[in-house]
C-alpha cells in the first residue's frame, strides 16, 4: 500500500508560467510561423511523434549550431535549444499552435462570410467575369477574431 501512496498525482496548472519570457516568446514566434505557413497538421504530427526525443533533439541542435549560426538568428536558436531541454516545452508548443490555428480558422471563416455578402452587392460582370472588381476593405471585426465570442472555449 505504501507503494501507491508515495508522492502525489497533481496535474499541472495550465495558467502557471513554466517557461521564462524569452523562451515563451520564441515558442510563440515559432507557432505563429507554423500557422501562417499552413503547416499546422504536419507540425503537430511531427512534434507528437518526436516528443520522447526532445532532449536528444536539443543536443542535436548543439551539434549543428556552427552551421545554423551562419543562417539563422543565433539568439532565438539558442533560446529554442534551451527550451527544448525541458519536457513540457513541446506540449506548450502544441497548445500554442492549436490556439493560433483556431484563431486563423475563425478569421478565415469570417473573411469568407464577409466576402460572400460583399460579392452579392457587385454587378453580374464583376461577380462572374471578374472585370472591374471593386476594392474591398475588410472591417476590424473580421481581422481580429480574438475580440469576439466565435472562438472555441478552450482559447
Amino acid at each position: 500500500m505504501g507503494f501507491f501512496s508515495r508522492g502525489s498525482i497533481e496535474f499541472p496548472d495550465p495558467e502557471e508560467k513554466r517557461l521564462p519570457e524569452e523562451e515563451d516568446a520564441v515558442l510563440d514566434k515559432l507557432a505563429h510561423k507554423v500557422v501562417d505557413k499552413g503547416w499546422t497538421v504536419p507540425a503537430i504530427l511531427f512534434v507528437e511523434s518526436v516528443k520522447p526525443l526532445n532532449y536528444i533533439g536539443s543536443q542535436t541542435m548543439v551539434f549543428f549550431e556552427p552551421m545554423v549560426q551562419t543562417i539563422f538568428n543565433f539568439r532565438d536558436y539558442d533560446t529554442l535549444r534551451t527550451a527544448l531541454e525541458k519536457r513540457e516545452t513541446l506540449e506548450i508548443l502544441l497548445t500554442k499552435i492549436e490556439k493560433y490555428d483556431a484563431i486563423a480558422l475563425v478569421k478565415e471563416k469570417r473573411m469568407k462570410k464577409f466576402l460572400k455578402t460583399e460579392r452579392k452587392k457587385w454587378k453580374w460582370y464583376q461577380r462572374w467575369l471578374g472585370i472591374a472588381t471593386p476594392k474591398v476593405e475588410l472591417p476590424d471585426e473580421v481581422l481580429n477574431p480574438s475580440s469576439n465570442k466565435d472562438l472555441p472555449p478552450s482559447i
